[in-house]
Protein backbone atom coordinates (compact mmCIF):
# COMPACT_ATOMS: atom_id res chain seq x y z
CA UNK A 1 0.00 0.00 0.00
CA UNK A 2 1.34 3.30 -1.23
CA UNK A 3 0.25 6.28 1.20
CA UNK A 4 2.43 9.29 1.87
CA UNK A 5 1.92 9.18 5.64
CA UNK A 6 4.49 6.17 5.42
CA UNK A 7 7.15 8.86 5.13
CA UNK A 8 6.76 9.81 8.65
CA UNK A 9 6.39 5.52 9.48
CA UNK A 10 9.54 5.49 8.36
CA UNK A 11 11.27 8.41 9.45
CA UNK A 12 10.09 7.31 13.45
CA UNK A 13 11.28 3.46 12.59
CA UNK A 14 14.49 5.00 11.73
CA UNK A 15 14.84 7.39 13.97
CA UNK A 16 11.90 7.98 16.52
CA UNK A 17 14.27 10.39 18.79
CA UNK A 18 15.89 12.83 15.83
CA UNK A 19 14.91 16.47 15.97
CA UNK A 20 12.19 16.33 12.93
CA UNK A 21 11.37 20.02 13.38
CA UNK A 22 12.52 23.44 14.71
CA UNK A 23 10.27 26.03 14.26
CA UNK A 24 11.66 29.20 16.24
CA UNK A 25 11.44 28.31 19.78
CA UNK A 26 9.33 24.92 19.23
CA UNK A 27 11.23 21.62 18.31
CA UNK A 28 10.17 18.15 18.33
CA UNK A 29 11.42 14.60 17.05
CA UNK A 30 9.51 12.01 14.82
CA UNK A 31 8.34 9.83 17.18
CA UNK A 32 6.00 13.29 18.50
CA UNK A 33 5.52 14.90 15.35
CA UNK A 34 3.92 10.82 14.36
CA UNK A 35 1.53 11.46 18.04
CA UNK A 36 0.33 14.60 16.81
CA UNK A 37 0.17 13.62 12.76
CA UNK A 38 -2.29 10.75 14.35
CA UNK A 39 -4.10 12.75 16.66
CA UNK A 40 -5.02 15.52 14.23
CA UNK A 41 -6.53 12.74 11.87
CA UNK A 42 -8.61 11.32 14.88
CA UNK A 43 -9.58 15.03 15.73
CA UNK A 44 -10.97 15.88 11.94
CA UNK A 45 -12.51 12.54 11.57
CA UNK A 46 -14.32 13.43 15.25
CA UNK A 47 -15.21 16.61 14.34
CA UNK A 48 -17.37 14.80 11.13
CA UNK A 49 -15.09 14.78 8.65
CA UNK A 50 -14.83 12.02 6.21
CA UNK A 51 -12.48 10.46 3.87
CA UNK A 52 -11.85 12.13 0.65
CA UNK A 53 -13.79 15.76 1.59
CA UNK A 54 -11.37 18.54 0.32
CA UNK A 55 -9.45 20.53 3.06
CA UNK A 56 -7.91 23.74 2.59
CA UNK A 57 -4.65 25.02 3.70
CA UNK A 58 -3.98 29.04 3.82
CA UNK A 59 -0.18 29.75 5.77
CA UNK A 60 2.79 30.82 5.55
CA UNK A 61 5.43 28.12 6.57
CA UNK A 62 5.78 26.38 9.49
CA UNK A 63 5.72 22.98 11.41
CA UNK A 64 1.80 23.00 11.93
CA UNK A 65 1.61 23.24 8.34
CA UNK A 66 4.01 20.28 7.96
CA UNK A 67 1.66 18.15 10.71
CA UNK A 68 -1.08 19.14 8.66
CA UNK A 69 0.01 17.74 5.52
CA UNK A 70 0.90 14.55 6.87
CA UNK A 71 -1.74 14.50 9.60
CA UNK A 72 -4.77 14.70 6.66
CA UNK A 73 -3.31 12.50 4.65
CA UNK A 74 -2.99 10.29 7.25
CA UNK A 75 -6.63 10.59 7.67
CA UNK A 76 -7.90 10.08 4.37
CA UNK A 77 -8.83 13.68 3.75
CA UNK A 78 -8.06 15.00 0.48
CA UNK A 79 -5.64 18.54 1.31
CA UNK A 80 -5.90 21.83 -0.95
CA UNK A 81 -2.52 24.02 -0.56
CA UNK A 82 -3.95 27.84 -1.14
CA UNK A 83 -1.10 30.47 -3.09
CA UNK A 84 -0.70 32.75 -0.14
CA UNK A 85 -0.39 35.54 -2.55
CA UNK A 86 -4.32 35.41 -3.78
CA UNK A 87 -6.35 38.10 -3.19
CA UNK A 88 -9.73 37.51 -1.38
CA UNK A 89 -11.68 36.50 -4.78
CA UNK A 90 -8.65 34.16 -5.89
CA UNK A 91 -8.89 32.16 -2.47
CA UNK A 92 -13.31 31.75 -2.51
CA UNK A 93 -12.60 30.73 -6.00
CA UNK A 94 -10.00 27.86 -5.09
CA UNK A 95 -11.94 26.78 -2.28
CA UNK A 96 -15.19 26.57 -3.64
CA UNK A 97 -14.04 25.36 -6.95
CA UNK A 98 -12.49 22.37 -5.12
CA UNK A 99 -15.32 22.10 -2.41
CA UNK A 100 -13.22 22.34 0.86
CA UNK A 101 -15.18 21.80 4.29
CA UNK A 102 -12.90 22.87 6.53
CA UNK A 103 -9.82 25.58 6.08
CA UNK A 104 -6.64 25.50 8.45
CA UNK A 105 -5.74 29.38 8.82
CA UNK A 106 -2.99 31.50 10.59
CA UNK A 107 -2.87 35.17 11.94
CA UNK A 108 -1.48 36.11 8.57
CA UNK A 109 -4.49 35.65 6.67
CA UNK A 110 -7.07 35.61 9.57
CA UNK A 111 -7.83 39.75 7.87
CA UNK A 112 -9.07 38.01 4.66
CA UNK A 113 -11.56 35.41 6.38
CA UNK A 114 -14.35 38.38 6.72
CA UNK A 115 -14.01 38.52 2.84
CA UNK A 116 -13.88 34.67 2.09
CA UNK A 117 -15.98 33.15 4.77
CA UNK A 118 -19.26 34.47 3.54
CA UNK A 119 -18.67 33.32 0.00
CA UNK A 120 -18.17 30.02 1.22
CA UNK A 121 -21.19 28.37 2.62
CA UNK A 122 -19.46 24.70 2.71
CA UNK A 123 -16.98 25.86 4.91
CA UNK A 124 -18.02 23.76 8.31
CA UNK A 125 -14.92 24.83 10.36
CA UNK A 126 -11.57 26.72 10.65
CA UNK A 127 -8.83 25.52 12.42
CA UNK A 128 -6.17 28.20 13.62
CA UNK A 129 -2.77 26.88 13.35
CA UNK A 130 -1.04 30.61 14.01
CA UNK A 131 0.81 31.84 17.09
CA UNK A 132 -1.35 32.61 20.50
CA UNK A 133 -4.68 32.21 21.12
CA UNK A 134 -7.24 31.99 18.39
CA UNK A 135 -9.56 34.38 17.66
CA UNK A 136 -12.92 34.50 18.19
CA UNK A 137 -14.75 31.43 16.11
CA UNK A 138 -11.92 29.46 14.83
CA UNK A 139 -11.08 26.24 16.75
CA UNK A 140 -7.68 26.07 18.20
CA UNK A 141 -5.37 23.76 17.02
CA UNK A 142 -3.71 22.58 20.04
CA UNK A 143 -6.72 22.06 22.03
CA UNK A 144 -7.86 19.96 19.12
CA UNK A 145 -5.20 17.73 19.22
CA UNK A 146 -5.02 18.36 23.45
CA UNK A 147 -7.90 15.71 23.51
CA UNK A 148 -8.20 13.60 20.26
CA UNK A 149 -7.95 10.09 19.88
CA UNK A 150 -5.22 9.09 17.21
CA UNK A 151 -6.05 7.34 14.63
CA UNK A 152 -3.76 4.07 14.40
CA UNK A 153 -3.57 3.21 10.74
CA UNK A 154 -3.48 5.43 7.53
CA UNK A 155 -6.65 5.61 5.15
CA UNK A 156 -5.84 6.21 1.26
CA UNK A 157 -3.65 4.30 -0.85
CA UNK A 158 -2.27 4.26 -4.25
CA UNK A 159 -4.31 5.98 -6.89
CA UNK A 160 -6.91 7.54 -3.90
CA UNK A 161 -6.67 11.46 -4.49
CA UNK A 162 -4.04 12.83 -1.90
CA UNK A 163 -4.26 16.59 -3.18
CA UNK A 164 -4.99 19.04 -5.53
CA UNK A 165 -2.52 21.77 -6.30
CA UNK A 166 -3.94 24.40 -8.19
CA UNK A 167 -1.39 25.90 -10.64
CA UNK A 168 -0.01 29.28 -10.86
CA UNK A 169 -2.27 31.26 -13.70
CA UNK A 170 1.07 32.40 -15.05
CA UNK A 171 -0.50 31.36 -18.22
CA UNK A 172 -4.14 31.65 -17.67
CA UNK A 173 -6.86 30.62 -14.97
CA UNK A 174 -5.70 28.31 -12.62
CA UNK A 175 -6.57 24.76 -12.58
CA UNK A 176 -6.81 22.05 -10.22
CA UNK A 177 -4.20 19.56 -10.57
CA UNK A 178 -5.03 16.27 -8.89
CA UNK A 179 -2.42 14.16 -7.27
CA UNK A 180 -2.42 10.59 -6.09
CA UNK A 181 -0.38 9.20 -3.08
CA UNK A 182 0.72 6.74 -5.48
CA UNK A 183 2.04 10.18 -7.76
CA UNK A 184 3.41 11.91 -4.78
CA UNK A 185 5.93 8.87 -3.71
CA UNK A 186 7.28 8.27 -7.01
CA UNK A 187 8.01 12.09 -7.19
CA UNK A 188 10.03 11.81 -4.00
CA UNK A 189 11.55 8.46 -5.44
CA UNK A 190 12.72 10.60 -9.04
CA UNK A 191 14.00 13.69 -7.09
CA UNK A 192 16.25 11.74 -4.28
CA UNK A 193 19.25 11.77 -6.63
CA UNK A 194 19.39 15.43 -7.09
CA UNK A 195 18.57 16.12 -3.31
CA UNK A 196 21.45 12.99 -1.90
CA UNK A 197 19.17 13.19 1.31
CA UNK A 198 19.74 11.45 4.53
CA UNK A 199 19.17 11.33 7.97
CA UNK A 200 21.75 14.12 8.64
CA UNK A 201 19.82 16.06 6.07
CA UNK A 202 18.73 19.66 7.18
CA UNK A 203 16.28 21.54 5.15
CA UNK A 204 14.69 24.77 5.49
CA UNK A 205 11.32 25.36 3.82
CA UNK A 206 12.76 28.85 2.54
CA UNK A 207 9.97 28.28 -0.90
CA UNK A 208 6.12 28.65 -0.10
CA UNK A 209 5.13 25.32 1.14
CA UNK A 210 1.88 25.52 -0.74
CA UNK A 211 3.86 24.71 -3.93
CA UNK A 212 4.61 21.83 -5.05
CA UNK A 213 8.51 22.05 -5.93
CA UNK A 214 8.76 22.39 -1.97
CA UNK A 215 6.73 19.49 -1.59
CA UNK A 216 8.58 16.99 -3.14
CA UNK A 217 11.77 17.86 -0.85
CA UNK A 218 9.23 17.54 2.07
CA UNK A 219 8.41 13.91 1.05
CA UNK A 220 11.98 12.90 0.88
CA UNK A 221 13.42 14.80 3.63
CA UNK A 222 10.83 13.40 5.82
CA UNK A 223 11.03 9.71 4.59
CA UNK A 224 14.52 9.63 5.60
CA UNK A 225 14.18 11.29 8.68
CA UNK A 226 15.84 14.87 8.42
CA UNK A 227 15.43 18.06 9.91
CA UNK A 228 12.89 20.57 8.91
CA UNK A 229 13.56 24.39 9.56
CA UNK A 230 11.21 27.16 8.51
CA UNK A 231 11.50 30.25 7.18
CA UNK A 232 7.68 31.59 7.28
CA UNK A 233 8.17 33.71 3.57
CA UNK A 234 10.99 34.14 1.25
CA UNK A 235 13.75 37.15 2.58
CA UNK A 236 17.04 36.71 1.02
CA UNK A 237 18.81 38.10 4.53
CA UNK A 238 15.94 35.88 6.87
CA UNK A 239 17.58 32.91 4.71
CA UNK A 240 21.06 33.73 5.18
CA UNK A 241 20.45 34.12 8.43
CA UNK A 242 18.87 30.57 9.03
CA UNK A 243 21.81 28.96 7.28
CA UNK A 244 24.36 30.13 9.10
CA UNK A 245 22.34 29.36 12.39
CA UNK A 246 20.85 26.13 11.63
CA UNK A 247 23.96 24.73 9.32
CA UNK A 248 21.22 24.23 6.55
CA UNK A 249 22.77 21.19 4.32
CA UNK A 250 19.75 20.92 1.14
CA UNK A 251 17.84 23.82 0.15
CA UNK A 252 14.96 24.42 -2.50
CA UNK A 253 14.42 28.12 -4.14
CA UNK A 254 13.67 29.58 -7.70
CA UNK A 255 15.94 31.08 -9.62
CA UNK A 256 14.16 34.59 -8.55
CA UNK A 257 14.86 33.98 -4.99
CA UNK A 258 18.76 32.76 -6.09
CA UNK A 259 19.62 35.80 -7.41
CA UNK A 260 17.97 37.77 -4.78
CA UNK A 261 20.50 36.48 -2.55
CA UNK A 262 23.59 35.96 -4.30
CA UNK A 263 23.20 39.29 -5.29
CA UNK A 264 22.76 40.97 -1.71
CA UNK A 265 24.94 43.81 -0.79
CA UNK A 266 25.45 41.62 2.68
CA UNK A 267 25.82 38.28 1.38
CA UNK A 268 29.87 38.27 2.35
CA UNK A 269 28.25 38.22 5.82
CA UNK A 270 26.65 34.78 6.44
CA UNK A 271 28.38 31.60 6.44
CA UNK A 272 26.78 29.67 3.55
CA UNK A 273 29.31 27.13 3.58
CA UNK A 274 26.92 24.21 5.50
CA UNK A 275 24.72 23.88 1.99
CA UNK A 276 25.72 20.89 0.26
CA UNK A 277 23.15 21.03 -2.47
CA UNK A 278 20.99 23.74 -4.16
CA UNK A 279 18.10 22.77 -5.93
CA UNK A 280 16.60 25.01 -8.08
CA UNK A 281 13.51 25.03 -10.71
CA UNK A 282 10.17 26.43 -11.24
CA UNK A 283 11.76 28.87 -14.20
CA UNK A 284 15.10 29.07 -15.99
CA UNK A 285 18.26 30.18 -13.97
CA UNK A 286 20.00 32.42 -16.09
CA UNK A 287 23.53 32.11 -17.13
CA UNK A 288 25.00 35.19 -14.95
CA UNK A 289 23.30 34.12 -11.88
CA UNK A 290 24.53 30.59 -11.83
CA UNK A 291 27.71 32.10 -12.18
CA UNK A 292 27.33 34.72 -9.90
CA UNK A 293 25.87 31.52 -7.27
CA UNK A 294 28.60 29.51 -7.78
CA UNK A 295 30.99 32.00 -6.80
CA UNK A 296 29.49 32.93 -3.60
CA UNK A 297 28.44 29.45 -2.21
CA UNK A 298 31.75 27.74 -3.89
CA UNK A 299 31.52 24.90 -1.63
CA UNK A 300 27.63 24.26 -3.00
CA UNK A 301 26.93 21.90 -5.86
CA UNK A 302 23.70 23.16 -7.89
CA UNK A 303 21.09 21.25 -9.68
CA UNK A 304 18.37 21.98 -11.50
CA UNK A 305 15.25 20.28 -11.39
CA UNK A 306 12.57 20.84 -14.15
CA UNK A 307 8.80 20.30 -14.22
CA UNK A 308 5.07 21.02 -13.32
CA UNK A 309 2.36 20.48 -11.31
CA UNK A 310 0.88 18.07 -13.78
CA UNK A 311 4.26 15.66 -13.38
CA UNK A 312 3.99 16.08 -9.48
CA UNK A 313 6.28 17.94 -10.09
CA UNK A 314 9.50 16.59 -11.82
CA UNK A 315 10.34 15.37 -15.48
CA UNK A 316 14.23 16.34 -15.43
CA UNK A 317 17.32 16.83 -13.20
CA UNK A 318 20.24 18.14 -14.16
CA UNK A 319 22.83 16.68 -11.82
CA UNK A 320 25.82 19.13 -10.14
CA UNK A 321 28.48 18.08 -12.50
CA UNK A 322 26.71 19.46 -15.32
CA UNK A 323 26.12 22.72 -13.89
CA UNK A 324 29.41 24.25 -15.14
CA UNK A 325 31.19 26.03 -17.48
CA UNK A 326 34.13 24.22 -17.84
CA UNK A 327 35.56 20.70 -19.02
CA UNK A 328 34.11 18.88 -21.11
CA UNK A 329 30.35 18.44 -19.37
CA UNK A 330 30.58 22.16 -20.00
CA UNK A 331 27.58 22.56 -22.93
CA UNK A 332 25.10 20.56 -20.49
CA UNK A 333 24.66 23.92 -18.12
CA UNK A 334 22.06 25.08 -20.88
CA UNK A 335 20.12 22.13 -20.60
CA UNK A 336 17.08 20.98 -17.78
CA UNK A 337 19.00 17.85 -17.80
CA UNK A 338 17.79 14.41 -18.19
CA UNK A 339 14.65 12.53 -17.23
CA UNK A 340 14.56 11.50 -13.89
CA UNK A 341 14.73 7.55 -13.53
CA UNK A 342 10.74 6.48 -13.31
CA UNK A 343 9.96 9.18 -15.93
CA UNK A 344 9.81 8.50 -19.72
CA UNK A 345 10.44 12.17 -21.64
CA UNK A 346 9.89 12.81 -25.54
CA UNK A 347 10.06 16.00 -27.70
CA UNK A 348 6.69 15.60 -29.98
CA UNK A 349 5.52 17.04 -32.86
CA UNK A 350 2.00 18.82 -33.42
CA UNK A 351 0.49 15.41 -34.70
CA UNK A 352 2.13 13.94 -31.54
CA UNK A 353 4.79 12.45 -33.04
CA UNK A 354 8.64 12.44 -31.75
CA UNK A 355 10.96 14.66 -33.62
CA UNK A 356 14.52 14.41 -34.28
CA UNK A 357 16.91 15.02 -31.66
CA UNK A 358 18.03 18.80 -31.78
CA UNK A 359 14.70 19.83 -32.97
CA UNK A 360 12.16 21.79 -31.53
CA UNK A 361 8.70 20.73 -30.02
CA UNK A 362 6.46 20.12 -27.33
CA UNK A 363 8.21 18.70 -24.06
CA UNK A 364 5.91 15.01 -23.05
CA UNK A 365 6.01 12.79 -20.37
CA UNK A 366 4.66 10.16 -19.11
CA UNK A 367 5.15 7.54 -16.09
CA UNK A 368 3.95 7.28 -12.33
CA UNK A 369 4.20 11.18 -11.58
CA UNK A 370 1.96 12.16 -14.37
CA UNK A 371 -1.59 13.45 -12.37
CA UNK A 372 -4.96 11.80 -12.70
CA UNK A 373 -6.32 14.62 -14.23
CA UNK A 374 -7.53 18.55 -13.23
CA UNK A 375 -10.22 18.59 -10.90
CA UNK A 376 -13.85 18.67 -12.35
CA UNK A 377 -12.23 19.46 -16.21
CA UNK A 378 -12.44 16.44 -18.51
CA UNK A 379 -12.30 17.84 -21.42
CA UNK A 380 -8.89 19.72 -20.20
CA UNK A 381 -7.52 16.42 -18.73
CA UNK A 382 -7.75 14.51 -21.50
CA UNK A 383 -6.58 17.13 -23.98
CA UNK A 384 -3.42 17.48 -21.69
CA UNK A 385 -3.17 13.45 -21.64
CA UNK A 386 -3.79 13.08 -24.97
CA UNK A 387 -2.45 9.74 -26.68
CA UNK A 388 -1.18 8.82 -23.04
CA UNK A 389 1.30 11.62 -23.01
CA UNK A 390 1.19 14.42 -20.74
CA UNK A 391 1.64 17.39 -23.00
CA UNK A 392 3.33 20.42 -20.97
CA UNK A 393 3.15 23.09 -23.24
CA UNK A 394 6.93 23.82 -23.00
CA UNK A 395 8.76 24.05 -25.86
CA UNK A 396 11.97 22.08 -26.19
CA UNK A 397 14.38 20.02 -27.68
CA UNK A 398 16.33 17.07 -26.83
CA UNK A 399 20.26 16.08 -27.98
CA UNK A 400 21.76 13.12 -28.38
CA UNK A 401 22.63 12.33 -25.07
CA UNK A 402 19.25 12.57 -23.68
CA UNK A 403 20.04 15.98 -22.67
CA UNK A 404 16.69 18.33 -22.74
CA UNK A 405 16.78 21.92 -23.68
CA UNK A 406 13.89 24.76 -22.97
CA UNK A 407 13.86 27.43 -25.14
CA UNK A 408 10.15 28.62 -23.69
CA UNK A 409 6.64 28.47 -22.62
CA UNK A 410 4.84 27.74 -25.90
CA UNK A 411 2.16 30.11 -24.74
CA UNK A 412 5.12 32.71 -24.12
CA UNK A 413 6.85 32.22 -27.77
CA UNK A 414 7.08 35.50 -29.64
CA UNK A 415 6.63 35.23 -33.34
CA UNK A 416 8.00 38.68 -34.87
CA UNK A 417 8.52 38.89 -38.62
CA UNK A 418 8.21 34.94 -39.21
CA UNK A 419 10.62 34.65 -36.78
CA UNK A 420 9.94 32.29 -33.62
CA UNK A 421 11.56 34.27 -30.48
CA UNK A 422 12.00 32.09 -27.50
CA UNK A 423 11.57 34.40 -24.96
CA UNK A 424 14.16 32.79 -22.21
CA UNK A 425 16.84 33.23 -24.63
CA UNK A 426 16.40 37.07 -25.10
CA UNK A 427 16.22 36.81 -21.04
CA UNK A 428 19.35 35.68 -20.65
CA UNK A 429 21.12 37.76 -22.52
CA UNK A 430 19.74 40.83 -20.58
CA UNK A 431 20.63 38.92 -17.60
CA UNK A 432 24.08 39.36 -18.55
CA UNK A 433 24.64 42.99 -18.14
CA UNK A 434 25.83 43.94 -15.31
CA UNK A 435 23.05 46.39 -14.40
CA UNK A 436 20.10 44.10 -14.99
CA UNK A 437 18.36 42.70 -11.80
CA UNK A 438 15.31 41.30 -13.09
CA UNK A 439 13.75 41.54 -16.86
CA UNK A 440 10.86 40.13 -18.41
CA UNK A 441 10.61 39.45 -22.10
CA UNK A 442 7.28 39.15 -23.94
CA UNK A 443 5.32 40.20 -27.07
CA UNK A 444 3.91 43.03 -27.78
CA UNK A 445 1.88 43.98 -30.85
CA UNK A 446 3.59 45.85 -33.89
CA UNK A 447 2.07 46.85 -37.04
CA UNK A 448 5.07 46.22 -38.96
CA UNK A 449 6.58 43.00 -37.28
CA UNK A 450 2.86 41.69 -35.69
CA UNK A 451 4.70 40.68 -32.67
CA UNK A 452 7.75 42.89 -31.59
CA UNK A 453 10.15 41.76 -28.74
CA UNK A 454 9.51 43.91 -26.08
CA UNK A 455 11.35 43.68 -22.64
CA UNK A 456 10.34 45.04 -19.22
CA UNK A 457 13.60 45.63 -17.09
CA UNK A 458 14.51 46.73 -13.23
CA UNK A 459 17.89 48.02 -12.80
CA UNK A 460 20.13 46.99 -9.70
CA UNK A 461 19.85 49.61 -7.08
CA UNK A 462 22.63 52.57 -7.94
CA UNK A 463 23.39 51.75 -11.44
CA UNK A 464 21.78 52.88 -14.71
CA UNK A 465 21.34 51.62 -18.13
CA UNK A 466 19.67 52.89 -21.03
CA UNK A 467 17.12 51.25 -23.57
CA UNK A 468 20.30 51.88 -26.47
CA UNK A 469 22.99 50.41 -24.00
CA UNK A 470 20.36 47.11 -23.52
CA UNK A 471 19.64 46.93 -26.65
CA UNK A 472 23.59 46.32 -28.42
CA UNK A 473 24.28 44.35 -25.46
CA UNK A 474 21.96 42.17 -26.45
CA UNK A 475 23.24 42.37 -30.33
CA UNK A 476 26.54 41.02 -28.86
CA UNK A 477 25.03 37.70 -27.64
CA UNK A 478 22.22 36.47 -29.80
CA UNK A 479 20.59 37.08 -33.44
CA UNK A 480 19.48 40.75 -34.22
CA UNK A 481 15.78 39.17 -34.79
CA UNK A 482 15.81 37.63 -30.78
CA UNK A 483 16.90 41.26 -29.67
CA UNK A 484 14.45 43.49 -27.74
CA UNK A 485 13.18 46.75 -29.93
CA UNK A 486 11.76 48.07 -27.09
CA UNK A 487 12.57 48.53 -23.24
CA UNK A 488 10.76 49.73 -20.00
CA UNK A 489 12.13 50.56 -17.40
CA UNK A 490 10.39 49.73 -13.99
CA UNK A 491 11.60 50.87 -10.00
CA UNK A 492 9.26 48.51 -8.72
CA UNK A 493 10.07 44.17 -8.79
CA UNK A 494 7.94 42.95 -11.14
CA UNK A 495 5.16 40.91 -10.54
CA UNK A 496 5.51 37.31 -9.24
CA UNK A 497 3.58 34.38 -8.73
CA UNK A 498 3.12 32.86 -5.80
CA UNK A 499 6.03 30.07 -6.64
CA UNK A 500 8.25 32.58 -7.84
CA UNK A 501 7.47 32.99 -11.66
CA UNK A 502 7.32 36.57 -13.05
CA UNK A 503 3.28 36.89 -14.17
CA UNK A 504 4.22 37.92 -17.85
CA UNK A 505 0.36 37.28 -18.35
CA UNK A 506 0.77 40.53 -15.77
CA UNK A 507 2.82 42.78 -18.20
CA UNK A 508 1.15 41.81 -21.45
CA UNK A 509 -2.19 42.75 -20.30
CA UNK A 510 -1.70 46.64 -21.09
CA UNK A 511 -0.31 45.81 -24.32
CA UNK A 512 -3.02 43.26 -25.30
CA UNK A 513 -5.98 45.00 -23.69
CA UNK A 514 -9.09 45.46 -26.05
CA UNK A 515 -7.82 42.41 -28.60
CA UNK A 516 -9.83 39.34 -29.31
CA UNK A 517 -6.68 37.56 -28.89
CA UNK A 518 -3.12 37.58 -27.65
CA UNK A 519 -1.07 36.74 -30.98
CA UNK A 520 -0.47 39.12 -33.63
Amino acid sequence: MTQIAQFVRRAVQTGANKLATVNGARSQTWRTFDGRMKRLAGAMHALGFKPGERIGILSLNSDRYLEALFGLSHGGFVFVPINTRLAPPEIVFWLADSGCVALFVDEAFVPVLPAVLPETPDLRTVVYIGEGAAPSGLTEYESLLEGAAPLADSIGQDQDLAGIFYTGGTTGRSKGVMLSHNNIMANALNIYPGTQANEDSRYIHAAPMFHLADNAMTFVVTGFGGTHYFLPRFDPVGLMAAIAEYKVTVMLIVPTMVNMMVHHPDVAKYDLSSVHRLLFGASPMPEAVLRRATQVMPATEFVQAYGQSEASPLLTLLDARYNTFDGPYAGKVKSAGRSGLGIEVRIHDVDDNEVPRGTVGEICGRGQVVMLGYWKQPEMTAHTLRNGWLHTGDGGYMDEDGFVYLVDRVKDMIVSGGENVYSAETEDALYSHPAVAECAVIGVPDDKWGERVHAIVRLKPGMRATEAELVAHSHGRIANYKCPRTVDFREEPLPLSGAGKILKTELRKPFWEGRDKQIN
